[in-house]
């Protein structure tokens, strides 16, 4: 028995989710009294997979295949499927992000596993399997028992600490041939969004709405995130209107986030948008209209011009990193 962490990377590197779901998956292994497997691509440098031992990895298995450059959910539950099988995993665990999204469901119907989507913390094995998540748009909590052999379990990005020790991770290439039908799909085209730090792995978040006036007025939100090493964001109408990429747009229509701060500038907080970033740790809004409804659920507030407030708090940022070095 093991447990097996699909461990998605980019650009040569692990995403920051994917580190999160390692630590995720050494805590149930240690429970289970049994081992932490990380699943990944064996185009990844040597070291950069053994260092999935830091995190809590004992071992990493790689595959290699010319048709796995491009993302098809079907080929990739195919690998996860098989890898489970080679590996004796009970656990399978994924980044509950665009990527687990697509491929956890196919996994689980193959491996006839019972599925928690969004899981927020580590299974209580007393009583069963139960797992914790987030419901009604992260209003509520609700506790689900895996009562199947194999459970698949995708962890809600930034829900889990990541614990960094001196541990090395063994390296061992699977071999796993892919039938052709299990590729679906064609990629014509790859757009991939800009920006330093990906959106869906940020610690802080600001964001920008339809009260910014257009896309012209973005700098200020840029300048900011700049400063304070974060993504930036938008809400629906900005993206629709293309004021910003469709990549930015944050909500229950866009991508759902969990900062430890979100910035909301200029966005009226609509239940929508709500649903998709209200799991922030710390909320800021900041905006004119003192009725709008975002106010009702910030844990900071500044009623005021967004053009005025901004280029103040950013000149206050500055001074305040200056003197902190």
């Amino acid at each position: 028995m093991s447990v097996l962490i699909f461990a998605e990377s980019t650009n040569g590197k692990f995403k920051k989710s994917t580190l999160e779901a390692v630590c995720y998956g050494k805590h149930i292994a240690d429970k289970l009294g049994t081992d932490c497997i990380a699943l990944a691509d064996g185009a990844l440098d040597a070291a950069v997979l053994a260092d999935l031992g830091k995190v809590g990895a004992k071992k990493v298995v790689t595959i290699k295949h010319d048709n796995l450059t491009h993302f098809d959910a079907k080929a990739y539950a195919y690998v996860v499927s098989a890898a489970a099988q080679q590996t004796n995993a009970d656990v399978v665990v994924f980044s509950y992000n665009l990527t687990g999204k697509a491929v956890a469901p196919i996994v689980a119907a193959k491996m006839s596993a019972g599925l928690v989507a969004g899981a927020i913390d580590v299974p209580d094995t007393t009583n069963g399997f139960v797992v914790k998540k987030g419901v009604f748009s992260g209003k509520a909590f609700a506790y689900y028992n895996i009562k199947t052999a194999k459970k698949i379990i995708g962890l809600t990005p930034n829900s889990f600490p990541i614990n960094v020790s001196e541990g090395v991770a063994a390296v061992e290439e699977l071999n796993i041939t892919i039938p052709a039908e299990q590729f679906s799909i064609t990629v014509k085209e790859t757009v991939k969004t800009t920006g330093d730090i990906l959106l869906t792995d940020a610690e802080i978040v600001v964001s920008g709405g339809r009260g910014l006036k257009g896309p012209e007025n973005w700098g200020m939100i840029e300048e900011m995130a700049k400063i304070l090493g974060a993504a930036t964001a938008c809400s629906r109408p900005v993206a629709d209107i293309h004021w910003r990429p469709h990549g930015e747009h944050v909500g229950q229509t866009g991508i759902t986030i969990r900062p430890n701060l979100y910035i909301a500038i200029g966005i009226s907080g609509a239940i929508q948008h709500l649903a998709g970033v209200n799991q922030s740790k710390t909320i800021v809004v900041i905006n004119t209209d003192k009725e709008a409804p975002f106010f009702k659920a910030a844990d900071y507030g500044i009623v005021g011009d967004a053009f005025e407030v901004v280029p103040k708090l950013n000149e206050a940022f500055k001074k305040y990193k200056a003197n902190s070095h």
